[in-house]
């Protein structure tokens, strides 16, 4: 079997140091809607410039390099414990080398544990055993700012005259964005998982952050709503890192899972642009990456 640690290292390095192409090329495309000398063109241009010196330095393009949130899909053979153990070790070593901040606190005493390994859910793993003879290592970099502004509703809301409905949906999504403002670093990503408990809910919603920005839903009516909420999103006014302007949310991916009679959950999930996502796969001896 292969040792897992030094790849697993380069998975964390690459998330943490190189945005995926689909996210560079999303926040690039917004420099020709932005009015030249704008506060808005000018931030985007400070964001492209922090992304490419990143990359050429193989630093971290934010200093706050988020939780770790890994999801592991693996075939019989591996165990769950060498997986999660050679998962810790390249957390701690990744962090030893700079390519993530020290971020784990314990609530109660204030004290950084100085590896980013702290209780069970620090880092987040999530394992489901596949029926494919390849293992797939997914990490999601989840910032603080951004989780921050992250909400979940529970429909009927009063509050912004949002029902049990998609109308609604929409009402809770806009109002988590407007909330935000500039706190989540926009321009932004939303996922907005519908129904489900408070739980499942928050876990639905982070892994669509996962998918590539071109996925297409393949239920109709929520691809429409993916796309109105991102145009009147951009309606707001918030614009880039909050300083006005055309673009505060560039992608929003849309799921629904079975409810309760009782709950009408909306959660939504922000990802700022520093949109760090990165897939391992190792089939045999031979590793890639995407």
């Amino acid at each position: 079997m292969v040792d897992l640690i030094p790849p697993l290292i380069e998975l964390i390095r690459l998330s943490s140091t190189s945005l995926p192409l689909d996210v560079e090329q999303a926040l690039q495309n917004t420099l020709h809607s932005e009015h030249p000398g704008s506060p808005a063109r000018r931030t985007m241009e400070l964001i492209l410039e922090n992304a490419a010196v990143a990359r050429r330095k193989s630093v971290p393009i934010c200093q706050d390099t988020g939780t770790p949130i890994f999801t592991v899909q693996y075939p019989a053979g591996y165990a769950q414990k060498e997986l999660r153990f050679a998962i810790l070790t390249a957390v701690e070593q990744a962090t030893a080398s700079a390519f993530l901040r020290s971020n784990a606190v314990h609530p109660v005493t204030g004290i950084n544990s100085g590896s980013n390994l702290g209780d069970p859910w620090f880092p987040t793993i999530h394992f489901e055993e596949s029926g494919e003879d390849t293992l797939v290592i997914d990490l999601l970099l989840k910032g603080g700012g951004c989780e921050n502004v992250g909400r979940q509703y529970s429909l009927p809301d009063e509050t912004i005259f949002a029902g049990r409905d998609l109308d609604g949906v929409r009402k809770a999504a806009l109002d988590a964005v407007f909330q935000a403002q500039g706190m989540g670093c926009a321009p932004g990503f939303l996922g907005i998982a519908i129904g489900g408990d408070r739980g499942s809910g928050y876990l639905a919603s982070k892994q669509l952050f996962l998918e590539p920005l071109d996925a297409h839903n393949p239920d109709p009516a929520l691809a429409a709503l993916e796309e109105r909420i991102t145009l009147e999103a951009n309606q707001l006014g918030i614009g880039p890192m909050g300083f006005g302007g055309k673009n505060t949310i560039l992608k929003t991916h849309i799921t629904a899972l079975h409810r309760l009679p009782a709950s009408y959950f909306v959660t939504v999930s922000y990802m700022c642009w520093a949109y760090r996502r990165r897939r391992m796969t190792v089939r045999g001896e031979a590793i890639t990456y995407a």
